[in-house]
């Protein structure tokens, strides 16, 4: 499962990177729903877990604000908007997992997940910046303010 667990992250990350390109395009008739239904398609017969890669994507569109509220001053120095969509949209995975998932995904996990992410799909220091960021956010969300959490979607 873990191995289909990984394979979902990447749909889900490819659907949500997708969603917000064409979101930002101007592109009136993109439908989030559209976009993961399409790529769950075509990795259905590998990922048998569908319902975790919907429940990453909705999950992440939903709360969206509040992770980039949260992403902020965590990396004071790179306003989200100047970080690389791939990188934003990785964060925004790894932080939602942190903070929605810890009952089924352990910290670490979450992180590792975010990181391997970033080595195969970001560029050469995406991987160090997604887990300097991710484990900041563990430290300073998690570590500190256990119940601040435990809200679930």
């Amino acid at each position: 499962m873990a191995s289909n667990r990984h394979l979902g992250r990447i749909v889900a990350l490819q659907t949500l990177y997708e969603y917000e390109f064409r979101h930002q395009s101007g592109d009136a008739q993109v439908s989030l729903g559209d976009i993961v239904s399409r790529n769950l398609e075509q990795y259905n017969a590998v990922i048998g877990d569908t319902a975790f890669v919907m429940s990453l994507v909705t999950g992440v569109d939903k709360v969206r604000a509040e992770l980039d509220a949260k992403l902020q001053p965590i990396a004071p120095e790179w306003p989200l908007e100047q970080i690389a969509r791939i990188d934003r949209n990785i964060l925004r995975l790894g932080l939602y997992e942190l903070l929605y998932c810890h009952d089924t995904v352990p910290p670490k996990v979450s992180i590792n997940e975010a990181v391997e992410l970033a080595k195969a799909f970001g560029s050469d220091n995406s991987s160090k910046f997604v887990n300097g960021v991710l484990g900041t956010a563990y430290r300073t969300l998690l570590e500190e303010k256990p119940n601040s959490a435990n809200t679930a979607v």
